[in-house]
């Protein structure tokens, strides 16, 4: 596949930080034996993640703005274009030696997503997308499942832990899913769960308490595979409401009734 310029700024600095990821993540898994445990070292890999694509967008584009997980947000000269960066998603993952993490790259246009990379460097999968392009992992084109049926459909979800989210949302929203589904899985990194989308892994996603970084990239990537992101009422709101709800035109549809469902009476 033809990748435009801006497209390959993106992919060079996501792989580089994904390389940088890549040895730190072999050393926490040396650190699980130890007694202060790898906490600490998991939160400096992270903000070197993040200061490799700083500095490497920053060098390809300067003046244009960031919104980052660790830094925030960082103004630039040209407020028309803004970088939405995630250096390490997944991060609980990664501090348990699980290698299902990202780097999550996307960038705005004048409040548009218009180009989107996601790389999980465990796997060495890289997914890209760019607006009116498609999207494609590792070069494959990618397409949403065409299940149409929630009966038949495997769905991913995010789970709020401790001090995160309303869990008793959840667990009705959950309830109304699980007796629905063939299958309800969680991965620990939203960006991943939406390139699964992308790539017909799993037919849909929803999860609520999302950060812009953590989405971003991966809202692209699946309209470009065919399939349809929205926020938790329907509408497209998601960078700013943090709910997120994908799948293919009738799952998203599906899921979202779904999801909307009251507790059924005892």
């Amino acid at each position: 596949m033809a990748r435009s310029a801006i497209l390959n700024v993106m992919v060079q600095a996501a792989m580089k930080a994904g390389r940088s990821l890549s040895r730190d993540f072999g050393e926490v898994q040396n650190l699980q034996v130890s007694l202060k445990g790898p906490g600490d070292y998991v939160s400096q890999a992270d903000r070197k993640a993040e200061e490799i694509i700083f500095a490497e967008l920053s060098k390809a584009r300067p003046g244009y703005s960031f919104l980052m997980e660790e830094r925030g947000a960082v103004h630039g000269d040209d407020d028309q274009h803004r970088w939405i960066v995630d250096p390490l998603d997944g991060t609980t993952n990664f501090l348990h030696g699980i290698p299902l993490f990202s780097v999550s790259i996307a960038l705005e246009r004048q409040g548009q997503i218009v180009a989107g990379v996601i790389y999980n460097p465990g796997m060495d999968e890289l997914y890209t997308a760019e607006r009116g392009g498609g999207a494609f992992m590792n070069d494959r084109r990618l397409r949403v499942a065409a299940r149409s049926k929630l009966t038949d459909a495997v769905i991913g979800c995010g789970v709020p832990h401790l001090g995160r989210g309303h869990h008793g949302n959840f667990l009705l929203e959950l309830r109304n899913v699980m007796g629905e589904v063939a299958g309800i899985r969680r991965m620990g990194s939203a960006a991943l769960d939406l390139a699964y989308v992308a790539a017909g892994r799993m037919d849909g996603f929803w999860e609520a308490n999302l950060s812009a970084w953590d989405i971003a990239a991966g809202l692209l990537m699946v309209r470009e595979a065919g399939g349809f992101v929205s926020d938790m009422g329907g509408g497209q709101d998601m960078l700013d409401d943090g709910t997120v709800v994908a799948g293919n035109e009738a799952i998203h549809r599906t899921l979202l009734k779904t999801l909307k469902k009251p507790l059924p009476p005892r």
